[in-house]
């Protein structure tokens, strides 16, 4: 089984956020593979993967960083897959400084970005573009946003028990 999704970060400190795209993607028995690269140790080594992702079967890649967070463009920079930027909180800055780095991509090279330490919502964008091309996994995907609803509509019906003097609902 050869990969289609990528994720790339950093380094291996950002794993537990990236944990989260890794699951989501394994729920919906999406191949991935997850890799450490840097952009800034490792130049060539970034360059090298981004230039050859597509030809390996790549279609989708989910690269985190950050403080500078010159990963995700770096690699948007050397491929024309799509590329989905998950800043990384950890700096002085909570990740804002890599939230800007990631999001302010220069014209012809976008970065998807989703919200710091994103990476579910990273991974449901890559289950998004993959499932345009393949029914059985956008009929997945409905039936998880389903879910989703469904979740909330408990929810609010298990609120309704909670009991209050003053509550009138």
């Amino acid at each position: 089984m050869k990969p289609i999704v990528s994720i790339i970060m950093g380094s291996t400190s950002d794993l537990p956020v990236m944990e989260k795209a890794a699951a989501l993607l394994n729920d919906f028995e999406i191949p991935f593979e997850i890799n450490a690269l840097s952009a800034h140790r490792t130049p060539e080594a970034v360059e090298a993967f981004a230039k050859q992702a597509a030809a390996r079967g790549i279609k989708v890649i989910i690269a985190a960083a950050g403080m500078a967070a010159a990963l995700p463009g770096v690699i948007a920079a050397n491929t024309t897959l799509p590329v989905i930027g998950v800043p990384i909180k950890g700096s002085a800055l909570d990740g804002v400084d890599a939230l800007y780095s990631i999001i302010q991509m220069p014209p012809g090279i976008p970065v998807a970005t989703v919200a710091i330490n994103g990476a579910m919502n990273a991974a449901i964008l890559a289950i998004q573009m993959l499932a345009l091309s393949d029914p059985s996994l956008a009929n997945a995907f409905a039936a998880y946003k389903e879910g989703l609803k469904q979740k909330i509509v408990k929810a609010n019906e298990e609120l309704k028990e909670v009991k209050y003097a003053y509550k009138t609902n």
